[in-house]
Protein backbone atom coordinates (compact mmCIF):
# COMPACT_ATOMS: atom_id res chain seq x y z
CA UNK A 1 0.00 0.00 0.00
CA UNK A 2 1.45 3.25 -0.89
CA UNK A 3 1.00 6.31 1.57
CA UNK A 4 -2.37 8.21 0.97
CA UNK A 5 -0.32 11.73 0.45
CA UNK A 6 1.63 9.67 -2.67
CA UNK A 7 -1.75 8.81 -3.72
CA UNK A 8 -3.04 12.01 -3.69
CA UNK A 9 -0.07 13.52 -5.31
CA UNK A 10 -0.41 11.58 -8.48
CA UNK A 11 -3.95 11.75 -8.61
CA UNK A 12 -3.33 16.01 -8.78
CA UNK A 13 -0.82 14.93 -11.42
CA UNK A 14 -2.97 13.10 -13.19
CA UNK A 15 -6.16 15.70 -13.21
CA UNK A 16 -3.53 18.76 -14.37
CA UNK A 17 -2.46 16.73 -17.64
CA UNK A 18 -4.31 18.84 -20.22
CA UNK A 19 -6.54 16.08 -22.11
CA UNK A 20 -5.43 16.93 -26.17
CA UNK A 21 -8.11 17.38 -28.22
CA UNK A 22 -8.52 14.59 -30.72
CA UNK A 23 -11.53 15.43 -33.32
CA UNK A 24 -10.97 12.60 -36.03
CA UNK A 25 -9.58 9.40 -35.40
CA UNK A 26 -7.53 9.08 -39.22
CA UNK A 27 -5.76 12.39 -40.46
CA UNK A 28 -5.18 12.28 -44.03
CA UNK A 29 -1.79 13.28 -45.16
CA UNK A 30 -0.47 12.56 -48.74
CA UNK A 31 -3.49 10.15 -49.36
CA UNK A 32 -2.34 8.12 -46.44
CA UNK A 33 -4.61 7.98 -43.44
CA UNK A 34 -2.30 8.20 -39.92
CA UNK A 35 -3.47 7.56 -36.56
CA UNK A 36 -4.89 10.35 -34.49
CA UNK A 37 -2.72 9.44 -31.24
CA UNK A 38 0.26 8.56 -33.00
CA UNK A 39 3.13 11.57 -32.86
CA UNK A 40 4.27 13.55 -35.66
CA UNK A 41 7.54 11.52 -36.74
CA UNK A 42 6.19 8.27 -36.38
CA UNK A 43 2.64 9.25 -38.00
CA UNK A 44 4.97 10.96 -40.95
CA UNK A 45 6.91 7.57 -41.45
CA UNK A 46 3.47 5.63 -42.24
CA UNK A 47 3.66 7.40 -45.68
CA UNK A 48 5.72 5.61 -48.41
CA UNK A 49 9.12 7.73 -48.79
CA UNK A 50 9.35 9.11 -45.78
CA UNK A 51 11.85 7.49 -43.11
CA UNK A 52 12.76 8.60 -39.78
CA UNK A 53 15.49 10.83 -40.84
CA UNK A 54 13.04 12.67 -43.14
CA UNK A 55 10.41 13.38 -40.74
CA UNK A 56 12.63 14.90 -37.97
CA UNK A 57 13.98 17.14 -41.15
CA UNK A 58 10.63 17.89 -41.80
CA UNK A 59 9.64 18.48 -38.41
CA UNK A 60 12.44 20.71 -37.38
CA UNK A 61 12.54 22.77 -40.77
CA UNK A 62 8.89 23.60 -39.87
CA UNK A 63 9.80 24.16 -36.04
CA UNK A 64 6.70 21.71 -35.00
CA UNK A 65 7.55 20.19 -31.46
CA UNK A 66 8.44 16.89 -31.76
CA UNK A 67 6.26 15.60 -28.70
CA UNK A 68 2.85 17.02 -30.52
CA UNK A 69 0.39 14.34 -31.87
CA UNK A 70 -1.04 14.06 -35.54
CA UNK A 71 -4.70 15.04 -33.98
CA UNK A 72 -3.22 17.92 -32.44
CA UNK A 73 -1.69 19.75 -35.86
CA UNK A 74 -4.26 22.24 -37.62
CA UNK A 75 -5.49 22.07 -41.06
CA UNK A 76 -2.61 25.46 -42.06
CA UNK A 77 -0.04 22.59 -40.82
CA UNK A 78 -0.64 19.87 -42.72
CA UNK A 79 -1.03 21.55 -45.20
CA UNK A 80 2.74 22.58 -44.86
CA UNK A 81 3.63 19.08 -44.01
CA UNK A 82 2.23 18.18 -47.68
CA UNK A 83 3.77 21.16 -48.87
CA UNK A 84 7.00 20.40 -47.80
CA UNK A 85 7.09 16.74 -48.39
CA UNK A 86 6.28 17.94 -52.24
CA UNK A 87 9.06 19.94 -52.30
CA UNK A 88 11.92 19.15 -49.58
CA UNK A 89 14.48 21.37 -48.80
CA UNK A 90 16.65 19.64 -47.31
CA UNK A 91 20.42 18.20 -47.65
CA UNK A 92 20.20 15.82 -50.63
CA UNK A 93 21.42 13.26 -48.39
CA UNK A 94 18.02 13.08 -46.85
CA UNK A 95 16.73 12.59 -50.27
CA UNK A 96 15.38 9.30 -51.72
CA UNK A 97 16.92 9.98 -55.61
CA UNK A 98 19.76 11.93 -55.95
CA UNK A 99 20.79 12.39 -59.32
CA UNK A 100 18.02 11.03 -61.20
CA UNK A 101 18.87 9.33 -64.16
CA UNK A 102 16.59 11.28 -66.51
CA UNK A 103 16.70 15.07 -65.06
CA UNK A 104 20.32 14.54 -62.81
CA UNK A 105 18.31 16.58 -60.14
CA UNK A 106 18.32 15.73 -56.36
CA UNK A 107 14.44 14.19 -56.32
CA UNK A 108 12.24 12.94 -53.24
CA UNK A 109 9.48 10.58 -54.33
CA UNK A 110 6.63 9.20 -52.22
CA UNK A 111 3.67 6.93 -52.58
CA UNK A 112 3.03 5.45 -56.14
CA UNK A 113 5.30 7.75 -57.48
CA UNK A 114 7.86 5.96 -55.69
CA UNK A 115 6.42 2.49 -56.90
CA UNK A 116 6.26 3.31 -60.56
CA UNK A 117 9.80 4.79 -60.83
CA UNK A 118 11.77 1.78 -59.22
CA UNK A 119 9.09 -0.53 -61.27
CA UNK A 120 10.93 1.69 -64.65
CA UNK A 121 14.53 1.26 -63.42
CA UNK A 122 13.89 -2.44 -63.11
CA UNK A 123 12.22 -2.70 -66.84
CA UNK A 124 15.39 -0.26 -68.22
CA UNK A 125 18.06 -2.90 -66.08
CA UNK A 126 16.24 -6.09 -67.92
CA UNK A 127 15.90 -3.94 -70.98
CA UNK A 128 19.64 -2.97 -71.23
CA UNK A 129 20.67 -6.54 -70.29
CA UNK A 130 22.37 -5.52 -67.46
CA UNK A 131 23.85 -8.13 -64.59
CA UNK A 132 21.30 -6.96 -62.37
CA UNK A 133 18.53 -7.07 -65.22
CA UNK A 134 19.22 -10.31 -65.57
CA UNK A 135 19.29 -11.41 -61.85
CA UNK A 136 15.60 -9.67 -61.50
CA UNK A 137 14.53 -11.16 -64.90
CA UNK A 138 15.41 -14.43 -63.48
CA UNK A 139 13.89 -13.92 -60.13
CA UNK A 140 17.63 -13.98 -58.39
CA UNK A 141 18.90 -11.71 -55.41
CA UNK A 142 20.86 -8.95 -57.35
CA UNK A 143 23.34 -7.84 -55.07
CA UNK A 144 25.88 -10.42 -54.46
CA UNK A 145 24.36 -13.00 -52.10
CA UNK A 146 24.97 -16.34 -51.71
CA UNK A 147 21.66 -18.92 -53.83
CA UNK A 148 23.46 -22.70 -52.53
CA UNK A 149 20.41 -22.72 -49.58
CA UNK A 150 18.48 -19.95 -49.99
CA UNK A 151 15.87 -17.86 -52.49
CA UNK A 152 14.54 -21.46 -53.39
CA UNK A 153 11.07 -21.05 -52.19
CA UNK A 154 8.04 -19.08 -53.30
CA UNK A 155 8.87 -19.72 -57.09
CA UNK A 156 5.51 -20.59 -59.08
CA UNK A 157 7.70 -20.87 -62.41
CA UNK A 158 10.28 -23.74 -60.12
CA UNK A 159 9.16 -27.35 -60.15
CA UNK A 160 9.67 -29.02 -57.22
CA UNK A 161 13.24 -31.56 -56.62
CA UNK A 162 12.19 -34.66 -54.96
CA UNK A 163 11.95 -38.49 -55.11
CA UNK A 164 8.71 -39.13 -57.92
CA UNK A 165 6.19 -42.05 -57.87
CA UNK A 166 6.85 -44.91 -59.82
CA UNK A 167 5.90 -44.67 -63.42
CA UNK A 168 3.42 -46.29 -65.05
CA UNK A 169 4.85 -48.94 -67.38
CA UNK A 170 3.94 -48.95 -70.77
CA UNK A 171 2.16 -51.52 -71.76
CA UNK A 172 4.42 -53.39 -75.02
CA UNK A 173 1.33 -55.51 -76.30
CA UNK A 174 3.28 -58.95 -76.41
Amino acid sequence: MENPKIQQQKAEKVSARPEPEVTEALIRIMDRDVKAGRKVVAGLMRIKGISWAMSNGIMISLKISPTKRIGELTKDEIKKIEEFIRNPKLPSFLLNRRKDVDSGEDLHLTGSDLDLRKEFDIKLLKKIRSYRGLRHALGLPTRGQKTRSHFRENKKSRLTVGVGGKKPAASGGK
